[in-house]
């Protein structure tokens, strides 16, 4: 993926802080729903399109800004997986427009940044582990809920033929195999 990488911004790595916007790439940001709707931080990073994933945070509408509503919820069974193609190309869609868009739901933790991964395997032929390394660098608090993870492997796999990530059994349930460690180190505590 070493091709895709100079589609990213050089810029900083992303904050950790949930109210600011994490820049994911060039045209790609992801925040929390009170980021989204805080007029400063969208007119100085040049945000031309909001997708709001979530059915909680209504948004603030301001002029010159695209705004798209994805309603889903943040359960492990919620249908994220039919949204991933319009979503995706949406961003593209603005991206080869110069545009930049910002993904957030509540937090700018499990949905947004669901979306965040599906785009980047579909546009940025990123593998999911890659796509999760990736914007984890970026957004640190990232972490999709084990449905959506589901439904990105499936989406991997529709992709690209082949899975980068797995559901494994631990102690506390199915996870996907990349939080492993973390589950192990905190059995040992």
């Amino acid at each position: 993926t070493t091709a895709s990488r100079s589609w990213f911004s050089s810029s900083p790595a992303g904050q950790p802080f949930i109210h600011s916007l994490s820049q994911i790439t060039r045209s790609l940001y992801i925040s929390s729903g009170v980021a989204a709707n805080n007029k400063f931080l969208l007119s100085s990073n040049h945000i031309t399109t909001v997708i709001n994933a979530s059915v909680e945070v209504v948004n603030t509408f301001y002029d010159n800004i695209q705004y798209l509503q994805v309603p889903v919820t943040d359960t492990p069974n919620s249908h994220i997986y039919n949204f991933f193609d319009i979503i995706a190309a949406h961003i593209h869609s603005e991206d080869m427009k110069q545009g930049r868009a910002l993904l957030h739901c509540v937090a700018g933790v499990s949905r947004s940044a669901t979306f965040c991964l599906a785009y980047l395997m579909k546009y940025h032929a990123m593998t999911l582990l890659d796509a999760h390394a990736w914007t984890k660098t970026r957004r640190p608090i990232i972490r999709p809920n084990n449905g959506f993870w589901e439904q990105l492997i499936h989406y991997e796999f529709k992709l690209f033929s082949r899975n980068t990530v797995k559901m494994i059994s631990s102690p506390v349930g199915v996870i996907p195999d990349i939080y492993h460690k973390e589950v192990q180190s905190m059995m040992q505590m």
